[in-house]
């Protein structure tokens, strides 16, 4: 029997009537990124994420609901957090879970990125997640396979789950995302997770600014509907959520700021920055820290207001939710040749 959920989408534990899980209809065939998922699709993960939280801390963390479903997980970027996070979600819900460890794989040897798709597809997959270095490679694997496919990370595009995650940590601290006032701070040129999350923020009804050295702005930030801010207690003042990112040095060109120990001065978050924001404002980060340059340790370790160890534990919560509701026979949009719609 499937865990049972409630039905408002603003009440992280659920409504008076709770509604069968068998019954809720998940409009998409693969989760490729925030952009173009609705408000009621955002809920409907992150109240099915919840029922998977207690089961997570519980004694018996085994189900059978994906038994004899295939995942795959193809990481062509090396991951250890997000991988092990969907490794762990696939198990627990019975599935076969298999890892590609791509530099080992036929990928280094000049098979290309199609053919890559095509051989996991003639495998017959239940669902492929995919991380991989260019932003649309994953957006192209789906439209060659016939099995959904999750997006782990593509490039500077998206990286929806951890917005989710992100938003159900928010969620079950302060009960709704909804007129939040939220501060994403650092590295934004670079971070899928800050785009992810700019749109998901956007469609549950919170505020969004950015809080960043000119050279780590996004050339597009003015689309993005975000305020911008160069200074750190002016951006942070009287936000609800302080969400830190990881300096990306993996992907920049040429130095974008002075020294490390610059950056932190003026773009860390320490004690004396974070009076600016609420006395009570929560503070994350995705991982993994680069303590002394993103963020102090007497910040990032405060057991009342970081929510960065709850962040990993709804990582495993959302992505149990994610599979779960790819492997239904429930999609609700049809091409008119009757084959499953909705490519987000």
């Amino acid at each position: 029997m499937r865990p049972r959920l409630g039905g408002s989408c603003d009440s992280p534990m659920g409504g008076v009537n709770p509604t069968p899980m068998d019954d809720i209809i998940f409009p998409h065939q693969h989760i490729l990124g925030i952009e173009g998922m609705g408000p009621e699709a955002i809920s409907t993960i992150l109240d099915l994420s919840e029922s998977y939280v207690d089961l997570n801390r519980g004694r018996d963390k085994k189900r059978s609901d994906l038994r004899g479903r295939t995942v795959i997980n193809v990481f062509f970027e090396s991951s250890t957090r997000t991988r092990t996070s969907f490794e762990l979600a696939g198990k627990r819900l019975g599935a076969d879970v298999i890892n590609i460890a791509v530099e080992a794989s036929a990928i280094n040897k000049g098979e290309t990125l199609l053919d890559t798709a095509m051989t996991l597809n003639a495998m017959h997959p239940d669902v492929l997640v995919v991380r991989h270095p260019y932003s649309g490679a994953v957006q192209l694997i789906s439209e060659k396979v016939e099995c959904a496919v999750i997006n782990a990370g593509d490039g500077w595009h998206e990286h929806p789950t951890q917005a989710l995650l992100d938003a159900l940590t928010i969620r079950r601290r302060l009960g709704s995302l909804a007129g939040l006032n939220v501060a994403i701070c650092g590295d934004v040129a670079h971070s899928r997770v800050a785009r992810s999350n700019i749109l998901l923020l956007h469609t549950m009804g919170a505020f969004v600014r950015i809080v960043a050295p000119p050279t780590l702005v996004p050339a597009a930030a003015d689309r993005l509907g975000v305020d911008v801010y160069h200074d750190m207690e002016e951006g942070l003042k009287g936000v609800d959520i302080v969400m830190m990112l990881r300096i990306q040095t993996e992907r920049m060109r040429g130095s974008l700021f002075p020294s490390q120990r610059e950056y932190f001065r003026y773009y860390g978050l320490d004690v004396e920055k974070l009076k600016a924001a609420k006395p009570d404002a929560l503070i994350m980060h995705p991982g993994p820290m680069n303590r002394g340059i993103e963020i102090d340790s007497d910040v990032a370790d405060d057991i009342n207001r970081s929510v960065i160890p709850e962040q990993v534990e709804m990582g495993v919560a959302v992505r149990m939710a994610c599979l779960d509701l790819l492997t239904r026979n429930v999609i609700a949009n049809f091409d008119e040749d009757g084959s499953a719609g909705g490519n987000t």
